[in-house]
């Protein structure tokens, strides 16, 4: 028998009936809540609804827990590698031997993109930010692109082509917006030395690939990999719910996680740790203004909508930063501020009553700037990394037999029919 709550009003009762999740977690199914009671729920930000069940990611804020189809992402981040980790997300798991090896070759062939694409990005003006472009510029790969049958094959053939060719779109924006000559893909560098290649190499200065800086280019794109239903996946779900095409689900995700309450997090951490740095290091008197509720400083990289303890993802982070700098030889102020900024957090008991722990944010810009990515191209890396969770969710909408088009409802508090006015009476 389906478990149920009852829900009472007036003289009816309704029976509103439970779903329970593989990892035991609870939802009252209320799809049909309108239709037989004549009411709606009201949830602002959506933080205690749930927009559709999943077999995708697995998250629980309260104990620190994030696995990537049932895989904690503590063993991703230490086995595994960027591209089968997309595999895993997209397909469902984790690929064979020959079938990496031919995600690896269709990502190298795939790489490319139209030489038309060029007058684009060399139109924008010249102050337009990297993630406009970005947005922008997988919009428009639909128009080089025509929409194909929706098969597994042709399916695979777009989402793939697509995770090749915006670490290829990012590093060409990032070019022409210095005046610099573009790098193309080599088909012999794999899929994160290709990307660090694009970026930095010169024919002055041939960029020399280096182990660590790819290793940690892994982790930082694994860890960003999805992350259940937040603001950018339900904008790609919603988007993609009226059945758009792929490039246009996605640019709408780019578009939402360009704002730094999401993915400009890792960039405001960074400027704030800068801030900070100018002030003489005074990490004592940032902790101090983040506890004063008239100031309006915020603390930028502690606390989470979700995670009520240590994200698990940060932790990860952190022990990147620990391994990276001293292998590249780098001393970063801004990371003995992070230290000691969360040393002191961490201990206060303002900040472990209201839950405010260190998030991924809060060392990855670190992880960034060592490995030599400009602060405005952070929420651009970000956005590379989360491509495979977009893509996995909208093939998941796509293939639920309950799909709808996204319609949520509203509670109207405007005034009551009211006559118009002519303007000369106004």
């Amino acid at each position: 028998m389906t478990d149920t709550v009852t829900l009472t009003y007036g003289d009816h009762t309704y029976e509103l009936p439970v779903i329970i999740g593989t990892e035991g977690e609870k939802a009252i199914d209320i799809s049909r809540l309108r239709a037989d009671t004549g009411f709606i729920t009201l949830d602002t930000g959506y933080g205690n609804t749930g927009s559709c069940t999943s077999n995708i990611t697995f998250m629980d804020g309260e104990r620190g827990i994030l696995r990537y189809r049932g895989i904690p992402v503590e063993q991703l981040a230490e086995n595994s590698t960027f591209k089968e980790t997309a595999y895993l997300l997209i397909h469902g798991r984790l690929p064979t031997q020959q079938e990496l090896t031919e995600f690896s070759i269709m990502l190298n062939d795939h790489s490319l993109v139209h030489e038309d694409m060029k007058n684009f990005y060399q139109h924008f003006p010249s102050a337009s930010h990297p993630m406009g472009i970005l947005s922008a510029m997988v919009n428009a790969l639909r128009s080089f692109y025509p929409a194909l049958n929706n098969t597994a094959e042709e399916l695979n053939m777009t989402v793939t082509r697509l995770l090749a060719k915006i670490r290829t779109m990012a590093a060409m924006s990032y070019k022409i917006s210095r005046g610099h000559t573009t790098v193309y893909p080599r088909p012999d560098l794999a899929y994160c030395e290709n990307f660090l290649n694009m970026m930095f190499d010169t024919p002055v200065k041939p960029y020399e690939i280096k182990k660590e800086v790819v290793r940690a280019l892994e982790v930082f794109w694994i860890l960003h990999a999805d992350h259940e239903q937040n603001c950018s996946t339900s904008a790609v779900r919603m988007v993609g719910s009226a059945r758009v095409n792929l490039y246009a689900a996605i640019s709408s995700g780019i578009a939402a996680l360009w704002g730094p309450l999401h993915g400009g997090a890792n960039q405001a951490v960074v400027e704030m740790l800068k801030a900070i740095q100018a002030d003489g290091g005074n990490y004592r008197r940032a902790i101090e203004r983040a506890k004063d509720r008239s100031d309006p400083f915020r603390l930028m990289g502690f606390g989470h909508r979700v995670y009520k303890t240590y994200d698990p993802r940060a932790k990860i982070m952190k022990k990147m930063c620990d391994q990276l700098l001293p292998a590249l030889k780098i001393e970063d102020p801004l990371l003995e501020i992070a230290r000691e900024l969360e040393e002191i957090a961490r201990k206060d008991t303002y900040f472990i009553d209201h839950n405010l722990y260190p998030n991924i944010d809060f060392y990855s810009g670190i992880v960034l700037r060592a490995i030599g990515i400009p602060t405005n191209m952070f929420t651009v890396m970000f956005a590379i990394g989360r491509l495979p969770g977009w893509i996995a969710q909208w093939k998941e909408s796509l293939e639920d037999p309950r799909w709808k088009v996204s319609r949520p409802r509203q509670i109207y508090l405007g005034p009551l029919t009211t006559d118009y006015t002519p303007i000369q009476e106004r």
